[in-house]
């Protein structure tokens, strides 16, 4: 953590700032140093976003107290209070980080532009080398924390892998329970050929 001084002379000597977190001790020392980054803006002609400036509270099992705002989101990410485990294997509340809805929001909606399930053209093969770039880019970003949050982005992805596998074969077109039980049994026989399968399988 830095010293409130060092993080000051930061701000003094900083021409632009997009957007940033600072950690601080207590909600003392955060109200400062917000009025000390207000007040370095207005010199450079420009102020914060009122909207997206905030004092946050980061309650875990050590922070138990109050506060109006509790979590926030950064980069994709939402920090705020989660179940965690420690190396003794025992659960407690953390303040850590995990994708966050809008950007899981965002994903889904990609994969729905790729209209898969559309694509009866291709292979199963092609449609992995295809997408796999894409989504292993997702999953170093946003599964370094808790992975499991991009579960229901990724089923996505194996729903219109199955809608695929219906109009490519006409023996699975009228069978959804069918069409599931191929896609396993590819799973089962090839569990790297989709890079989304390394997080939610099948």
């Amino acid at each position: 953590m830095l010293a409130f001084s060092t993080i000051l002379g930061i701000i003094r000597n900083s021409a632009y700032a997009d957007d940033i977190v600072v950690h601080c001790v207590n909600r003392g020392q955060a109200r400062r140093i917000l009025t000390a980054i207000s007040e370095r803006l207005e010199r450079c002609g420009l102020e914060l976003n009122g909207e997206k400036t905030r004092i946050v509270y980061c309650k875990d099992d050590n922070r138990r107290g109050q506060h109006d705002h509790t979590s926030f989101d950064f980069l994709g990410y939402t920090f705020r209070r989660r179940a965690c485990r420690n190396a003794e294997d025992e659960i407690f509340d953390g303040f850590v980080p995990a994708i966050s809805d809008q950007a899981a929001k965002a994903i889904r909606h990609q994969i729905r532009r790729w209209h898969l399930h559309w694509r009866s053209d291709l292979s199963l093969g092609d449609l992995a080398r295809k997408i796999n770039p894409i989504v292993r880019g997702w999953i170093n970003y946003y599964g370094r924390f808790y992975r499991s949050w991009l579960y229901r982005s990724f089923r996505c992805i194996n729903r219109y892998l199955v809608r695929w596998a219906q109009w490519k074969y006409k023996r699975l077109r009228r069978s959804p329970r069918r069409a599931w039980a191929w896609l396993k049994s590819v799973y089962q026989r090839s569990s790297s050929l989709f890079a989304h399968w390394a997080v939610c399988g099948v």
